[in-house]
């Protein structure tokens, strides 16, 4: 049974009403408001964002995230974010969900339902692409000054970070920014897609994106030993079985005493969202393994040591993991 299957035969988890489609219509414009209005908060003050389009801001309202009270609009926190670049990967990170939505919606003209990342246009690679882009910077300001070693060995010259999964490659530029003694090597099997990092890096600063290089290179043919100090691994876009195969060529990869950082999903109660995760998995060749799941996984390669780093109420939890403590 897909995941999620049974909690939705129990009854919705959205007040349908009598014209259900009517409501998931209005909340996909829902959701279209949010996007827009945080791209615009990541270059101007949120509340002058939401005072100046009161049509939009009406709609979010409407769903519940600002309240009104008087001439006083306070945002629902999803809304708030620390600063411009954050609040841009937010955008993006949404926007590339109603991209890959629309995406689900459509027929090949062979019938096929497209899902799998080969068959998303280049706008969606470039939106969830960017959205990776806050990930790198969490890892790099929270994650990286809680794991023991890790902040000294990333400040030396000749220290190493691999990124499977690079996309087009804002995950690596913001690891590289953090850390301007650091190479980092970007992986990933779409030629496409390494395209569109080649032109990112082009527009990036120089002396950070000659930090960054970019191979044409799967995960399972990694033969390299004792080569980097970090490595992050986004655990949904692999299937599980990729993911179980991957986990030792990437800790073979490790310095003695270096550390694994993995991209995970936490559990959801929300039988609609588990649903569309489940869906989601299944369309893009991904897995749905939640972050407990992903901790079982680590230990049982070997890890000795796993830790969780959530990140925001509801999003992505970092779970890093060692193979040895020295180094």
């Amino acid at each position: 049974m897909a995941p999620g299957a049974a909690d939705a035969a129990n009854g919705p988890s959205l007040p349908l009403g009598d014209d259900p489609a009517a409501l998931l219509d209005a909340a996909a414009w829902a959701l279209a408001a949010l996007v827009a209005t945080l791209e615009e908060a990541s270059t101007r003050p949120l509340d002058e964002v939401l005072r100046t389009d009161r049509a939009r801001t009406a709609v979010l309202e409407a769903a519940g995230l600002v309240r009104r009270t008087g001439d006083t609009l306070t945002p629902h926190p999803s809304l708030v974010h620390a600063d411009g670049p954050t609040a841009h990967s937010a955008a993006q990170a949404r926007l590339s969900s109603l991209r890959q939505a629309v995406t689900a919606a459509e027929r090949h003209p062979d019938g096929a339902a497209g899902g799998t990342w080969a068959d998303q246009d280049d706008a969606v690679l470039l939106s969830q692409g960017r959205a990776s882009a806050m990930t790198g910077r969490a890892l790099a300001g929270r994650v990286v000054p809680a794991l023991p070693g890790l902040a000294d060995r990333l400040a030396r010259e000749g220290s190493r970070i691999l990124d499977v999964g690079t996309g087009v490659a804002a995950l690596a530029l913001a690891l590289a920014r953090g850390f301007p003694h650091t190479e980092v090597v970007g992986i990933d099997v779409m030629e496409r897609v390494l395209g569109l990092a080649a032109a990112e890096l082009a527009n990036a600063e120089p002396d950070v994106a000659g930090r960054v290089s970019l191979r044409h290179l799967d995960v399972a043919d990694l033969a390299e030993r004792d080569a980097y100090d970090l490595t992050w691994l986004p655990a949904p876009f692999l299937s599980e079985g990729a993911l179980t195969a991957a986990v030792p060529r990437l800790a073979d990869a490790l310095r003695p005493g270096g550390w694994i950082v993995v991209g995970t999903n936490p559990a959801v109660a929300d039988p609609l969202r588990r649903a569309v995760a489940g869906w989601n998995a299944v369309r893009g060749g991904g897995n749905s393994l939640d972050t407990d799941r992903m901790m079982e996984t680590l230990t049982a390669a070997g890890a000795r040591e796993v830790r969780a780093f959530p990140t925001v109420p509801g999003g992505p939890v970092l779970v890093a993991a060692r193979w040895s403590a020295t180094g």
